[in-house]
């Protein structure tokens, strides 16, 4: 595309805010991968239960059915970047509290539970507004560059996350949980250093309209509903990384360092796709490559899930991550250029929401089905149902699928 040519990934890195936002952006990624990491072995330590594990993706995604409408609309209405501090924050504080609890030995899957509930608050109120803060900060024009570097910089923290947190964990728990807190809030303070021009921001009385727009918007855009929807049903179906805990221990024969290198395998590949696409945007039937994509992340869960290699295990991750992130850099794309400024937030929330539902909900479900089936079974059909959900939604949104470019 080449009203994006004149902007490459390294002048990028020379605007001061832009690396700011990414470095804040990964730090929060980081800290997150390492929950994710010792929440899940922990309280799958503490109970054997593959439904407990489904049972942390449903907690987590409540709050953002509760809250995402409120929190668009927060994200359209104050300053993006306190917002994304005060979530950064409060999730520090809610991280401090499990290390604490881990330390002093009285925490229990209750309240891991409750603190998943706490941080899926913050997150509601933080994915809105980081979504909404990148096309302010990005230059003009490069905005598929800036999301495919912010990406690749998430995918850094990402693949050390993990890895971080599985190490961590395996010396203590609350090593673990307070290498997350420094990130958050260090993250925090460098949110801070952001510098752009917003908008003046209305502070009207918000009324069921402005809150409910974003929805409206989307359910007028059938590109745009079609694209959130495929990543919501086919993420919701692949949720394979769900069980990761399980393949681990149970299936690999592998403890917490493995289980971290496991769950960074899928950064692995989404980093090398984000570091090529950084260099080389999407120009053409951007539709149909998102569509294949999605194939290639069924076909690749279905790898993994039958796989008892290690290595084979991980190279399927690693297709699984660089698939992926072809369908985010596209999607984003399409819905911020697609949207006007002062409806970002709104919108992002939209967009939230399935993202949330896709990866918590999956984990839900993911758990249901292997305590019902067992694992393998599960992950299996998650990666089937993938691939077909891609090539029904290819027939019922045309629009998307000729999509030729992103403008």
């Amino acid at each position: 595309m080449s009203s994006l040519m004149p902007v490459g990934a390294g002048d990028l890195l020379r605007h001061p805010s832009f690396l700011s936002f990414l470095l804040s952006r990964s730090l929060s990624r980081f800290a997150s991968q390492i929950g994710a990491v010792a929440i899940g072995w922990q309280v799958y330590d503490m109970t054997g239960s593959a439904f407990d594990l489904g049972m942390i993706g449903l907690v987590q995604f409540l709050p953002t059915a509760l809250f995402l409408f409120v929190a668009g609309h927060a994200a359209d209405r104050y300053e993006r970047k306190r917002v994304v501090q005060l979530c950064q924050i409060a999730e520090g504080l809610t991280a401090l509290f499990l290390a604490w609890g881990a330390y002093a030995g009285f925490l229990s899957v209750t309240q891991i539970f409750i603190a998943s509930f706490v941080l899926g608050i913050a997150g509601a109120f933080e994915s809105p507004a980081l979504a909404a803060l990148l096309p302010l900060i990005a230059p003009k024009g490069a905005l598929q560059r800036a999301t495919a570097v912010s990406s690749g910089a998430g995918q850094i923290a990402t693949i050390a996350g993990p890895a971080l947190g599985g190490l961590a964990y395996a010396i203590a728990p609350s090593a673990a949980y307070g290498v997350m807190t420094a990130f958050f809030l260090f993250g925090a303070a460098i949110m801070g250093a952001i510098r752009l021009t917003q908008p003046a921001v209305v502070r009207d009385a918000a009324t069921p309209d402005d809150i409910f727009a974003g929805v409206k918007f989307v359910r007028n855009n059938p590109a745009i509903l079609g694209t959130i929807s495929l990543d919501l049903f086919a993420v919701l179906l692949g949720g394979a990384t769900a069980l990761l805990p399980i393949y681990a221990r149970d299936i690999l024969q592998t403890g917490p360092l493995g289980l971290g290198i496991l769950r960074a395998a899928p950064a692995i590949g989404a980093l090398l796709m984000t570091v090529f696409l950084a260099h080389h945007t999407i120009n053409h039937r951007v539709g149909i490559r998102m569509f294949q994509a999605v194939i290639v992340f069924g076909v690749a869960t279905v790898v993994f899930a039958l796989s008892h290699w290690m290595w084979l295990s991980v190279l399927a991750l690693v297709v699984l991550g660089a698939a992926d992130v072809v369908s985010v850099v596209i999607r984003f794309s399409l819905v911020q250029l697609a949207t006007p400024d002062e409806m970002r937030g709104r919108v992002g929330a939209v967009n939230f929401l399935f993202i949330n539902a896709s990866n918590q909900l999956g984990q839900f479900e993911s758990g249901v089905t292997a305590a019902l089936f067992g694992a393998m079974p599960a992950a299996v059909l998650g990666g089937v149902g993938t691939i077909a959900i891609a090539l029904l939604w290819m027939k019922l949104f045309p629009t998307l699928r000729n999509v030729e470019k992103l403008e």
